[in-house]
């Protein structure tokens, strides 16, 4: 027979199991109400920090995370930074989230630019009025042996539309998006051919691109912004190893 001890320990075990089930419960249903109707969950798990849960919400624009507290009263939107580290706990859950697999992406849709052998792979969703598009892509320019696919995301201004169509209808269109991008150099084309600017832009949402530029790696991960360009070969390098 199981000594007092261990049944009243086994006791224990299941009763924190269970109402550590009834709090997971508890925040699903009580995220779920406030969301109704613009976005699902996910996911709810034990947060790896504090008495908090995570919460996976996606909705329009891709996988948001979100912490709730065990007692499921307070919904907390931000980000989580480790306090020894200085890490970017948010950030980095986020894009593991982001994660897409690299030959899934529509390339035909995009406008393709390679240099040298091409090793290296990046594919930018890019604006051409935004401006720190302007100066990731100003950095790529400077690294050799890569190919770039940039999907025409035109989602900061009316006008981006037209700009974007007028590079896609270009004869040469990787040579009219680095001339608008590189050198401010305005496409002659007339905008009125077939463009899959639409089919991109609805791609965008449904990744998650809420920002430009954003941005995906060879290994698949999702990231956003410009980085400095010894950053950016540094991932480059990890993400498109070179191949013996």
């Amino acid at each position: 027979m199981l000594k007092a001890a261990t049944v009243a320990m086994l006791i224990g075990l299941f009763w924190t199991a269970l109402a550590a089930g009834a709090d997971e419960a508890a925040v699903r249903l009580m995220v779920e109400e406030k969301f109704r109707g613009t976005a699902a969950v996910e996911t709810v798990q034990k947060a790896p920090f504090g008495d908090l849960y995570e919460v996976v919400v996606r909705g329009p624009d891709g996988p948001q995370v979100f912490y709730v507290d065990g007692a499921a009263t307070v919904i907390i939107a931000g980000q989580a930074i480790d306090a020894k580290s200085g890490r970017n706990l948010t950030e980095e859950r986020q894009r593991k989230l982001g994660v897409v697999k690299w030959d899934s992406l529509p390339f035909k849709d995009a406008v393709t630019t390679v240099r040298g052998t091409g090793r290296r792979k990046i594919a930018v969703f890019s604006d051409p009025h935004c401006p720190y598009c302007k100066t990731f892509e100003k950095d790529l320019a400077k690294i050799d042996d890569i190919t770039i696919q940039v999907f025409l995301y035109p989602v900061i201004r009316p006008e981006s539309v037209t700009l974007t169509k007028a590079v896609w209808c270009s004869k040469d269109r990787a040579k009219a998006w680095n001339d608008l991008m590189l050198r401010d150099v305005q496409p002659s084309a007339r905008p009125d051919c077939d463009t899959p600017v639409e089919r991109v832009v609805a791609l965008g949402r449904k990744l998650g691109a809420s920002s430009t530029p954003t941005w995906f790696l060879e290994n698949g991960e999702r990231r956003s912004g410009a980085l400095p360009l010894a950053e950016m070969r540094r991932l480059l390098d990890e993400a498109s190893p070179l191949r013996r």
